[in-house]
């Protein structure tokens, strides 16, 4: 066996233990737990100004969605209310037809997980304590730790590959270390539903794809995951069902193919683009025209 030192942490020429025993197996008949996730006419703002506009979406079950668009476009609010961390002044976030915002909060963290942008960790907790916070909704008033929480907390932090850094305090990690413990932390809770607020921020690009693999494959086994992510090639890659937002409303939404064309990548992001077949996967894939290196119209001839 043979290992290679990346990030603080030893990755083995292995492959990592199987999702197995995370979940039960999703079956082509439905049985892989489902839940519907739906914002009707949510405004979302703060201190009065409003970010998201009367928008209404449906997360399709069991798919993997990626919501895209520019800076400050409503990306981050919109998962932030859809995850009951942001009360809208308007509408409704409905979990299985339940307004989302009346729930118990432990009823809600039964079904759905949240890794918002940027979390902070109490000082001085190390990488397993703070993974094993995400065990918290499994835990009844006097429930003591047990081996099933153990075994969670292990397989998150193997398929996060931040098990060699279990005893470390998070606060000593880099930034990329950092964000796979709380990517570790949100697959130990073991949910149904996933919200990622930009997961791949800080990340490598080889742990960019690492971590949106291992998306891919809790998918398979039947976790709706939504997540935020700026790069729209890998957007276009690895979603079933893209969201462009633009100025707090969804300007389309659909397959990689139907959403991410020229005509959107300039209504989103004032950008002139060439979308061309990925070469890998033959999904839309972006390039960009800006004002150095691309080729210029010649001169016409007299």
């Amino acid at each position: 066996m043979t290992g290679q030192r990346t990030g603080g942490t030893t990755r083995q020429d292995v492959e990592r233990p199987p999702l197995d025993g995370a979940r039960p197996a999703a079956t082509p008949t439905g049985g892989s737990r489902e839940h519907e996730l739906e914002a009707r006419g949510l405004r979302l703002g703060y201190d009065g100004r409003e970010v998201v506009s009367d928008l209404s979406l449906r997360v399709p079950p069991g798919r993997v969605t990626v919501v895209v668009g520019a800076n400050a476009c409503g990306k981050s609010t919109l998962l932030r209310g859809m995850a009951r961390l942001l009360d809208p002044s308007a509408g409704a976030v409905l979990l299985d037809g339940r307004a989302i915002h009346d729930m118990p909060t432990k009823a809600v963290a039964e079904v759905l997980g949240i890794l918002p942008q940027s979390p902070v960790s109490p000082g001085g907790i190390t990488v397993a304590d703070l993974v094993g916070r995400g065990r918290y909704p499994h835990q009844g008033w006097f429930r003591r730790w047990t081996r099933e929480d153990e075994e969670a907390v292990a397989r998150a932090l193997a398929w996060t590959a931040t098990d060699g850094l279990a005893t470390r305090a998070v606060d000593e990690l880099s930034g990329g270390q950092r964000q796979r413990v709380w990517i570790a932390m949100a697959l130990a809770q073991e949910t149904d539903v996933l919200l990622l607020d930009e997961p791949t921020t800080f990340l490598d690009l080889a742990h960019q794809v690492e971590v949106l693999d291992l998306l891919a494959d809790l998918n398979q086994r039947g976790t709706t995951v939504v997540l935020v992510l700026h790069d729209l090639n890998l957007a276009c890659r690895y979603a079933d069902h893209i969201v462009a937002m633009c100025d707090g409303r969804v300007v389309a939404e659909g397959t990689p193919a139907e959403v991410i064309t020229a005509a959107t990548v300039r209504e989103v992001y004032g950008l002139e683009a060439h979308v061309v077949p990925d070469p890998v996967s033959g999904t839309p894939m972006v390039v960009p025209l800006g004002r150095h290196h691309c080729p210029r119209p010649a001169p016409p001839t007299s």
